[in-house]
């Protein structure tokens, strides 16, 4: 029996974990009903929300019936909008009373006549007419439609009626005054076909059109009307995005799509029926075939019923469309439509858009199933392949980041049970290599700060060592155990062909692509990469944000940005001449001398701070002292190494 407490837990694991993605969320109870239905910008800050801070007596009730959270994650916050609004309909949830408005979104409209006009509206009427959307901006809307009557000279009366004379937009050029036949229907039907061109995402050609309008006009002066247009742009672009949660293609359809990990598989599946989404499926499998055959086993699988199987299926794969369109065809008899979803067909833009969102609620099943399970046949597997005597529950992982050997970073990250463990991940600001490119060193030093600390504060080791690289990286760490005493297993995966190599072999271990140990060292190789570069590039955008020279006397932000702009560098600087100097900062030959002077000081304490570490390692190694005892004396000898430790925040 689930008690409360464990069920609040459960909740709040939830919604730690959901994506940073915009979506919607179901709240389900104890008979898994729907009671109360939501959108986000963002799910995880939503969802956790609901965890913190006092919270009112309908969000506390909320919470004391939930015992499960579902969300399914869109595009952008309209798509969960539009999304939230069919959900509602269709489950009426007791906490969503206060939601129910009933409200419709106002769509665009082409009228079937010889000369069409066009309009905003929310009711739709079967007589022909064409209708995009919706669209839940409707100042967005307004802006798009007077931005067509600009560039397209259609009329707007609501009434054609036959005249003598035209009206006062004939005269100002918005319009080709059909009324008094001054325009034949196939000319001004070319404008109607391409404002619906336009607004199926075929508009390119308008984009730039109304881009070089925007431009000419600035260059005119006339900024009035660059902002109009600029406006105008900017709604075409909102306008251009199609809705995948709800359109007015009454076809009933199915979105079939799927993400894996080795033998892990989660196909989601999109049902739109009567224009709307009416909600996802997910499925979990665990399957060996390759991707071409998975669509073919799960259709076979899922559609056990003709009512279940809609007019058209479209799909993501190419292979077994044959043989499933026959086996539909043969056992429910009826014509299913599969379609591949490519920028050739209808609409490309929309169906690539569902299938985009399919795919992505099918990775974050992929994602929590890997949380659920521990990611355990990988361990088991890791420890039978390596011969590991422990199941590897604890992995950390190193990679090494540099430019040009400027501003060396090594990460430490850390995995358990299969999945990363953020508060433990670590980087290393290298002190030995700055100025220099020698990944086996940075390697050594690393190894040594890190290990040499956890023996010294009796803190448990890891079961496996993962080093981004290959068989010099590995034997270099192998080293640095050996001084310290310590018997860790090491593996090295290279980028190139994912060989994995243990220290001191000939010949690498190659895994098949499909192998869940395979996989989850590639994630930890990844992630490592992934944290490293993060770091370098931090310092690097710190490094140029905070200038040397703001520390220089005489100095302050104006002159600042002109010694910037003039010298770049502060070698620059130190190597210009005291008169170059004070006619570039308009200032006295003295002032200029000793802004000259403090940046040679400056650099020289620079090279002085690298320098003598690269000579005092490199004596050491001519002298006979191997790399790894002369680093792991010098290492441990730094009295600033608790400083340069920081955690991912």
């Amino acid at each position: 029996m689930v008690t409360e407490h464990t069920a609040y837990e459960t909740l709040h694991e939830t919604a730690l974990k959901a994506p940073s993605s915009s979506g919607v969320y179901l709240w389900r109870d104890a008979k898994g009903t729907v009671i109360y239905v939501g959108k986000a910008k963002h799910l995880k800050n939503r969802l956790s929300s609901y965890f913190s801070g006092d919270k009112g007596i309908k969000t506390r009730m909320l919470i004391s019936r939930a015992r499960s959270i579902e969300y399914i994650t869109t595009a952008n916050e309209y798509e969960a909008f539009l999304l939230e609004n069919n959900l509602i309909k269709k489950y009426t949830p007791r906490y969503n009373i206060a939601l129910k408005d009933g409200k419709s979104y106002p769509v665009l409209r082409i009228t079937k006549e010889d000369f069409p006009r066009f309009f905003k509206t929310r009711r739709v009427v079967q007589d022909g007419s064409l209708y995009f959307g919706p669209f839940p901006d409707a100042g967005a809307l307004d802006t798009f439609i007077e931005t067509l009557y600009r560039l397209y000279p259609v009329r707007h009366c609501r009434t054609l009626r036959k005249r003598d004379a035209p009206c006062m937009y004939y005269h100002i050029g918005r319009c080709k005054a059909p009324c008094c036949g001054k325009i034949t229907s196939e000319t001004y039907n070319a404008y109607i076909g391409e404002i619906a061109q336009l607004l199926e995402g075929k508009g390119d050609e308008t984009v730039a059109k109304m881009t070089a309008q925007m431009k000419q006009a600035a260059a005119e002066l006339n900024f009035e009307k660059a902002a109009r247009l600029r406006d105008g742009l900017r709604a075409l672009t909102v306008m251009q995005n199609q809705n995948i949660v709800e359109d007015f293609d009454s076809e009933d359809r199915d979105y079939i799509a799927h993400f894996r990990e080795g033998e892990l598989v989660s196909v989601t599946v999109l049902k739109i029926r009567g224009g709307k989404l009416l909600g996802r499926d997910n499925f979990r499998v665990v399957s060996l075939n390759e991707d071409d055959e998975l669509l073919e086993e799960f259709a076979r699988a899922y559609y056990t019923e003709r009512e279940m199987i809609p007019p058209t299926l479209y799909v993501s794969t190419q292979d077994g469309f044959a043989l499933l369109s026959r086996w539909i065809h043969e056992t429910f008899h009826t014509q299913t439509q599969i379609v591949l979803v490519t920028d050739g067909i209808e609409n490309a833009r929309r169906h690539q858009a569902a299938m985009a969102m399919a795919t992505e609620n099918a990775r974050e099943d992929i994602i929590r199933r890997l949380r659920e399970r521990g990611d355990t046949p990988a361990l088991e597997e890791l420890q039978r392949l390596l011969a590991l005597p422990t199941l590897p529950v604890r992995i950390e992982g190193f990679d090494i980041a540099h430019i040009g050997g400027k501003f060396p970073v090594a990460s430490l990250i850390s995995f358990y049970n299969g999945n990363p463990d953020k508060k433990n991940y670590r980087t290393f600001r290298l002190k030995t290599t700055n100025g220099i490119i020698d990944d086996f060193a940075s390697m050594r030093e690393a190894a040594t700060r890190r290990y040499s600390r956890l023996l010294n504060e009796g803190k448990p080791l890891p079961d496996l060592i993962l080093i981004d690289g290959g068989i010099g990286q590995v034997n270099a760490v192998d080293g640095i155990l050996r001084t310290l005493g310590l018997d860790i297993p090491i593996a090295g995966l290279a980028k190139r062909d994912e060989e994995i190599w243990r220290p001191h072999t000939s010949k690498p271990l190659c895994l098949p692509k499909r192998s869940d140990g395979l996989r989850l060292l590639q994630r930890v190789r990844d992630e490592t990469h992934r944290f490293a570069t993060s770091r370098n590039q931090n310092l690097r955008t710190k490094e140029n944000t905070v200038s040397a020279f703001s520390q220089l006397p005489h100095v302050g932000e104006k002159r600042e940005r002109i010694l910037v702009k003039t010298f770049i560098t502060l070698e620059n600087l130190a190597a210009a001449e005291e008169a170059k100097i004070a006619q570039t900062l308009h200032v006295r030959a003295a002032e200029a001398g000793e802004i000259l002077l403090a940046a040679r000081a400056m650099l020289a304490a620079r090279k002085e701070r690298t320098e003598p570490k690269q000579t005092l390692f490199a004596a050491q190694v001519a002298d006979g002292a191997t790399p790894e005892r002369s680093l792991y004396a010098e290492t441990l000898a730094a009295a600033a190494l608790d400083d340069l430790l920081v955690a991912e925040p």
